[in-house]
């Protein structure tokens, strides 16, 4: 029997491939996993099922882990997100973003190394909102306490457990002074519970500027469902674009590991797709599974390829997907 019992979604357009791509490298590290495949995505749709199917969602439940490639949601024909569906059903309330530079892949921001926990569930993102008169549209922004409260401790027992020294709160509370006051307040009083990490807050404007100013000064960023979704593509960029962003969406019985980008329907099916995201994703996975040998393995050949300039073409190199995957299992099996 398998040492590890994981969910794999394979995703819709690119997704397929690199997804193949990430099982090439994680077989070459000899992790013993035994993968069970779920439907999810245009494929059900298309046979008049739920994006992502009940069953799906019931397995994900049962194992607590999987490994997701991107899905599409159809334009124009009612249905909802599957990344959605997904972190609500099963309360998956921490998006949770390392942002790391690799040896090989050189950018503006060397030595950039920190980790964003996101809230997931609320936030202006609860799609609360309508229209009061034909020209006025409300949206809500609806924080709870018990909300702040457990994305706060997250990053703290994150920081605790794997040597971060501060946890930044992210907020805009000298404006909305009752939301991200709310937040804030419960920031500091789930900070106090945890003497050994240093805490402390920013502004979310100020934050942006100091990432791109002073980035080494920070180590993990806590904040809202929406200053995190922006200041996590913006930290990606940092570090060489959405294609080498790992992701995770986390609950307490479940964690789901995941690239976030999108499908790129444009270039399915043509062997050019970067699965660098999706494997930092999967080594995050192995992180969480405790097998952090073959996690420190895998990303260290990976930067080996990068180094010897084995790139795909939005790296700017002229690797194939399959090409750069087996590069990548070369290193290991050396």
């Amino acid at each position: 029997m398998a040492q590890h019992k994981v969910c794999l979604i394979r995703g819709d357009g690119i997704g397929p491939e690199i997804t193949q791509a990430v099982l090439t490298v994680l077989e070459a590290a000899k992790v013993d996993i035994e993968w069970v495949d779920l439907e999810a995505g245009l494929a059900c749709v298309e046979r008049g099922l739920p994006i992502v199917p009940e069953e799906s969602i019931q397995k994900l439940a049962e194992l607590g882990v999987g490994l997701k490639a991107p899905l599409t949601t159809p334009i124009g024909k009612g249905s909802v997100s599957p990344n959605v569906t997904l972190r609500k059903r099963l309360d998956l309330y921490a998006c949770v973003r390392p942002v790391r530079s690799l040896r090989g892949l050189p950018t503006l921001f060397p030595g950039t190394d920190l980790v964003i926990f996101r809230e997931n569930t609320e936030d202006v993102y609860g799609q609360v909102e309508y229209m009061a008169t034909p020209t006025v549209a409300y949206t809500l922004k609806i924080i709870t306490e018990g909300g702040c409260e457990r994305i706060c401790r997250a990053a703290f027992e994150y920081a605790r457990a794997n040597g971060r020294r501060r946890v930044t709160a992210v907020h805009k509370a000298n404006i909305m002074k009752i939301a991200d006051g709310l937040f804030l307040r419960t920031f500091q009083r789930v900070a106090a519970e945890y003497p050994d990490i240093e805490a402390n807050d920013r502004i979310v404007d100020a934050q942006c500027m100091h990432l791109v100013t002073r980035w080494t000064e920070y180590d993990v960023l806590v904040t809202e469902n929406l200053y995190g979704d922006i200041l996590s593509d913006l930290c990606a960029g940092m570090v060489g674009g959405l294609g080498v962003a790992p992701g995770a969406n986390m609950g307490t019985k479940c964690a789901l590991f995941e690239a976030v980008h999108g499908s790129a329907p444009d270039i399915a099916g043509q062997n050019r797709a970067n699965p660098t995201a999706l494997l930092l994703s999967a080594t995050q996975m192995l992180a969480h599974l405790g097998e952090h040998r073959a996690k420190a393995d895998i990303e260290g050949a990976l930067e080996a390829t990068l180094e010897r300039g084995v790139k795909t073409t939005d790296l700017g190199g002229d690797a194939t997907t399959s090409a750069f995957a087996e590069a990548i299992a070369s290193e290991l099996r050396a």
